[in-house]
């Protein structure tokens, strides 16, 4: 199963950077859909893609993650990983951006980043 989410989200990422739509963005940015949880003991859930951007909420390890979009930021060179963050502790929905290491689509730590767009 890890392998077909992999290969998925290779064959979005090449078909993205095909299309040149990574190449010249700020944020790069190429959708896809999935669940995953939280794999660092704590992540800021910010408003944007950005490590200064607005914080809406924390997500902690184990907690859910419906993610449907990745974004390389440029001027920090880092990847985020926007979704719905579903809280095990109070059952709270946060919806925002998360470090791509904490809520990736591998279920891993660290995650096998997708390409950095030239």
């Amino acid at each position: 199963m890890i392998t077909r989410h992999r290969a998925l989200a290779a064959a979005s990422l090449s078909l993205a950077v095909a299309v040149g739509g990574l190449a010249t963005a700020t944020t790069a940015q190429a959708y896809d859909t999935g669940k995953t949880t939280i794999s660092c003991s704590a992540v800021k859930i910010r408003k944007a893609p950005s490590k200064t951007s607005t914080v809406v909420g924390i997500g902690y390890r184990h907690d859910k993650v419906l993610y449907d979009q990745w974004a390389y930021k440029k001027a920090e060179k880092a990847w985020y990983t926007r979704g719905t963050v579903t809280r095990k502790s109070d059952g709270k929905k946060i919806r925002g951006y998360m470090i791509y290491n904490c809520a990736n689509p591998y279920e891993t730590n660290p995650a096998p980043k997708p390409s950095i767009p030239k």
